[in-house]
């Protein structure tokens, strides 16, 4: 069996180092808020090269308290793309505000930053580009519209760690960034785990407050804020991961390269953004007979996925938005046609070219 990530050939390579960790941290017995929240916190804002990061518990939460913490609220529009995961829209009706969905392109599967500006209303307060799969978003021309409209930019990364546009982090590249460290990440933990970066203080000082109930000082509130902070041991699986994230994405684009070349042209492919490292999250490759493919793999026992088989304007959580099928068409094509193959940095070459020759046979 070949599964979409493989944790036990990470342990079988890092497992020693993170158990150390781990065991430090519960012999400190500082399960909250603890020091390797604060260490982990600082290395990776310093990878990323931005000013402020800050551990919460999920990436959820994340997109969660960086809308609350630019001031999103009860009728404000958010604009964002229909082709995610939930969470992305989650949080913005949880702020009280408007999923305002525009198209994705075709060839790099991001939001379409030729139909933003056609949406925005006076009622638009930001937009939340999601960099999918680990493909960076066009940046410039979000930040461009941004400052024409005067609106913010938050960055949804939950997919993109260790992800660049023009040499420069997502998550460093607009007014907040929104990370998950849920297990499948990039960076992932062994739980749910999520961070947000800035380089604003006042937004920092807002999201520190706001993960802990409102407060800045125990049992002093400032705000009403929630209760979602980063684990102290998780934080320490991450602290050890994040020294070997660069030579994990470099691995997971070199699995990437070997899928393109053994697989060849009887599928379609997510095309890297100009000027972006797409740290591919996800393989994803499309067909029209995608079934084909998906069962052949199954039968070899080789795992694969459909992210994301119902675009979130035609979920039914989102029907009072008012959005029908064929509102948007690249997006509702993607939901047909996209699939994901098995990529994590411990998979062997090997095991990439007996996949590929399963996805070329089924479809040729």
């Amino acid at each position: 069996m070949i599964p979409m990530l493989d944790i036990k050939r990470e342990l079988a390579v890092i497992g020693d180092e993170i158990k150390e960790e781990v065991n430090k941290s519960l012999n400190s017995t500082q399960f909250i808020l603890g020091p390797n929240v604060k260490e982990f916190e600082e290395k990776a804002a310093k990878y990323l090269g931005c000013k402020y990061a800050v551990g919460v518990a999920s990436g959820t939460d994340a997109l969660h308290i960086a809308l609350k913490s630019i001031g999103i609220k009860d009728g404000d529009e958010v604009i964002t793309t229909p082709f995610t995961f939930i969470a992305t829209a989650e949080a913005i009706v949880y702020c009280g505000g408007k999923p305002v969905f525009v198209d994705v392109d075709e060839k790099t599967f991001n939001i379409d930053v030729n139909k933003i500006e056609e949406k925005i209303t006076d009622k638009t307060k930001a937009i939340i580009p999601v960099h999918l799969f680990g493909n960076p978003c066009d940046m410039d021309r979000i930040k461009e519209i941004a400052k024409k409209y005067n609106i913010k930019v938050v960055e949804d990364c939950a997919q993109s760690f260790g992800a660049t546009y023009r040499g420069v982090q997502t998550g460093n590249i607009g007014d907040v960034g929104c990370f998950s460290f849920f297990p499948s990440k990039n960076l992932g933990c062994y739980g749910d785990g999520g961070m947000v970066t800035t380089n604003d203080e006042e937004t920092y000082k807002t999201i520190v407050a706001l993960r802990n109930h409102g407060s800045f000082v125990r049992y002093y509130h400032e705000m009403i804020g929630f209760n979602s902070r980063l684990d102290d041991i998780q934080a320490a699986i991450l602290k050890v991961k994040l020294k070997y994230i660069d030579e994990c994405n470099r691995d997971r684009r070199s699995v990437a390269d070997l899928y393109k070349k053994t697989i060849g042209n009887v599928v379609g492919y997510q095309i890297e953004t100009e000027n972006g490292i797409n740290v591919y999250h996800q393989y994803t490759i499309t067909s029209e007979k995608r079934d084909l493919a998906i069962e052949a793999l199954k039968e070899a026992e080789v795992a694969s996925a459909i992210y994301y088989p119902v675009p979130l304007h035609l979920q039914k959580a989102f029907k009072d938005l008012g959005y029908k099928e064929g509102d948007m068409p690249v997006a509702e094509k993607l939901a047909r046609t996209v699939f994901s193959l098995p990529i994590n940095p411990y998979l062997d070459d090997s095991e990439v070219v007996v996949i590929s020759e399963i996805v070329k046979k089924s479809l040729s």
